[in-house]
Formats: structure tokens, C-alpha cells, sequence
């Protein structure tokens, strides 16, 4: 669990996908670190800071789809703040942190 002034962060895994709201062709990514508010994509993709996105992420027998922009590059990929959430998103989003929280709580309590 990191925590920033972007929220609490938590480690997560799942499958995603990066466009550029310029290009018609998705980049694949991964999820590594999941909020509320955004989160960080591995990806060999290349993205300016700032630069408006559209995201899927994929887990389990979920699916969402937002637009995000991106806040930060490393030369592992980007954090990305989601924008325009719609209710839908942000009910997924919640039960992918409570679970993460949960994982989080029994390493915790594992050691």
C-alpha cells in the first residue's frame, strides 16, 4: 500500500489496455498499483504527461473502461488519474480496492 497525494494505492494485478485519444489502436499494458483515483499501467507504450487516455482494465469477470490522464512517466510506464468515472466504474473500482484492502490486511496478519 503506497500512499500519496494521488490517495492510497494498493498493489493489484490485472490485464489492461492503453489508447491515445488521437490513435484508433489500444497498447497493452498491466495494472500494478490501483485507487479510486487512478493507477499505475506497465507499458512499453510511450505517452505524454498530461495527455488524455482511454483505459480497459480486465479482472476477473470484471471490465471498465474510462478515460484517464496521464500524471507521471517512468521507463516502466504511467500513472493515470481516472477522469469522467461514471457510476458504473467507480461500484468496480471500489469492490477492486476493498479486495486488494483485504489482501493487504491478511499479509498483515500472515506475518
Amino acid at each position: 500500500m503506497h500512499e500519496e497525494k494521488r490517495g492510497l494505492r494498493f498493489q493489484f494485478t490485472a490485464e489492461a489496455e492503453v489508447r491515445s485519444q488521437s490513435s484508433p489502436r489500444s497498447v497493452p499494458a498491466r495494472v500494478t498499483e490501483l485507487s479510486l483515483r487512478g493507477c499505475f499501467l506497465e507499458t512499453s507504450g510511450s505517452f505524454a504527461d498530461h495527455e488524455r487516455v482511454r483505459i480497459k482494465i480486465f479482472n476477473a469477470d470484471d471490465c471498465i473502461e474510462t478515460p484517464a490522464d496521464i500524471i507521471y512517466s517512468r521507463a516502466t510506464g504511467v500513472g493515470v488519474l481516472f477522469a469522467d468515472t461514471t457510476s458504473h466504474v467507480r461500484g468496480v473500482l471500489q469492490n477492486w480496492v476493498l479486495t486488494a484492502l483485504d489482501h493487504h490486511a491478511e499479509e498483515i496478519t500472515a506475518k
